[in-house]
Parts: structure tokens; sequence; C-alpha cells
């Protein structure tokens, strides 16, 4: 097994605060935000990994762990025993040192024995992953889903933020132990659907808007489609194809940052009439004569 150092991964030292932690993890998750970083598979991986390691060492209780067993941590039965004897002599017996006493030496070694037998009786089992697929409106809106994991049906939520990449833990529902012990946890990948009429660029939403003729050229109130309904624009007289207009604060939810959001980009796209009757083609005749 390739042991993945989770502090040099989050960039800490092994005696950070859980807030020097949380901090590192915030960094870099937005540095390597897979919305930033499109078709970046490096990116996409190491994201995973700050994502896995802020899992562990934000957890008290499985830092504690990984700091004592390393690699072995989930399942600390596994590992091979850290004993720092000297060789045997050929005396038969094995030299622990001038000061030690016997008795001590006896029950430190049967107690670190009982210490590890209990730990690979009590192993936690392993961990399940899964990837779960959301539309971006639940991802702007948060949404709730059942999935079921050996035959038990469990309600996976997300908050008003979620993205591509993200990795939800639910705790104690993966594999059983293969004797005594908690069950594993599992881990739910998160991967944002494309959408039909919005595309999502980081927080900014953007939208191809349909304008008439007429409208572009009088002016007058539009409708624009957001996440949260529909907004009224007015549009000044000669608006031009392609004009872009900015709707502030109507993008997707900033991640860790409560009340604030992108902002909705709308492309107008000016349609031209179809189909025109003999009268309305001379009608424009006419405009284009006396233009």
């Amino acid at each position: 097994m390739e042991f993945k150092d989770y502090y040099k991964i989050l960039g800490v030292d092994k005696k950070a605060t859980q807030s020097d932690i949380k901090k590192a993890f915030r960094s870099l998750a937005v540095k390597f935000h897979p919305d930033k970083n499109a078709g970046n598979k490096e990116a996409e991986e190491h994201f995973k990994s700050i994502n896995e390691a802020n899992g562990v060492l934000s957890n008290p209780e499985k830092r504690a762990k990984y700091d004592e067993f390393g690699q072995y941590w989930e399942n600390p039965g596994q590992g091979p025993q850290n004993y720092k004897g000297q060789n045997t002599p050929k005396g038969g017996y094995q030299d622990f040192g001038e000061q030690t006493d016997f008795s001590d030496l006896f029950e430190q070694f049967f107690s670190s024995k009982n210490r590890n037998s209990k730990a690979a009786q009590n192993a936690k089992g392993g961990n399940y992953e899964t990837e779960m697929e959301i539309t971006l409106q639940e991802a702007y809106h948060g949404m709730s889903r059942i999935l079921e994991v050996d035959k038990e049906k469990l309600r996976i939520t997300t908050k008003p933020e979620a993205f591509t990449g993200q990795i939800l833990r639910v705790k104690n529902k993966g594999a059983a132990p293969r004797t005594i012990g908690e069950r594993g946890d599992l881990y739910v990948n998160i991967k944002v659907k494309s959408d039909s009429e919005f595309e999502r660029k980081q927080n900014d939403l953007y939208i191809s808007q349909s304008v008439d003729l007429f409208m572009a050229i009088l002016g007058g109130d539009i409708l624009i489609k957001t996440f949260t309904g529909q907004v009224k624009i007015n549009l000044e007289a000669s608006t031009q194809n392609g004009k872009i207009i900015r709707l502030k604060g109507k993008g997707m939810p900033v991640y860790d940052k409560p009340n604030q959001f992108g902002d909705l980009y709308a492309t107008l796209q000016v349609k031209i009439p179809e189909n025109l009757s003999q009268d309305q083609k001379a009608k424009f005749e006419e405009l284009k004569a006396n233009f």
C-alpha cells in the first residue's frame, strides 16, 4: 500500500491545530477546485487527495489513529509491529538496556500485545465509494436523494453550493468489519451534469437570451430566467445583437461563503422575423429607403 502523507498534502506541520488544517484545506480547495481547472486531470486528482487528507486530519479520532499507525490507520491490526529491540545475542536473551526491570518489560510486552490484538479485533470495516449525479439547479438550491447501499436506504443531502469533485462522507455506512468493530465510511463523489440553458464557469452563469427584432429596435421590458425566478430588464432602444447583460448576484453560490453569489451574464440574440408577407416586406423596403 502506498503511504499518503496527509500532512504533506495539506502543507501543514504534524503539530498543526485544527484551525491550521481547516485554513490550509480551504485555501487548497479553492486553488485546485475543478471549476477553476477544467480538463486538468492532475488538478482533479490533487483535489481528491486534499479532500481525503482533510477528511482524516480534521477528525481528531481518525487523526490520532493516523498518527499512531500511519498507512494502516484504518485497519491497525494488519500493520507490522514496531518493536525496536536490539538483536538477540548468542546467549538466547534479548538485551533491552541495563536499566530495564524484567517485570516492567514483561508488562510492556504483554500489554502491547493485548492492545494490538484488541485493535485487530476492533478493526474498522472497509470504505465504500460511489458517484452521484445532480443537476445544475440541484447544485444551486441543494438537494436530498435516497441511495441504497447494502440493501440499506440512505438519504444523501447536499448544501446549495455543490460542485463536481466534491466528496461527501457518510460515517459508518461502509463495509462491516470482519470481526468486531465499526463499519467503514461511505464516500459519495458529486458530479454536476451539464444544463441545457445555463453554462457554469466557476461561480458565474451564462445564458443566451432571445429578443425579437422590434424589441431590440424600439426598446422595452424583457424577462430573463434565473434559478430564483424571472428578472425583468428594461432594454434601451437600438439594442445591438450580442449585447451582454450582467445580473449581479444571480450566479451560483460561492463555496464556503454564505450569502455570496456569482453573477449571471445574458447574451442577447436578436431574432429576425421569418415568413414575412409581401406587405410586410414592402414596409421594410420603405423603412430601408427612408433610413
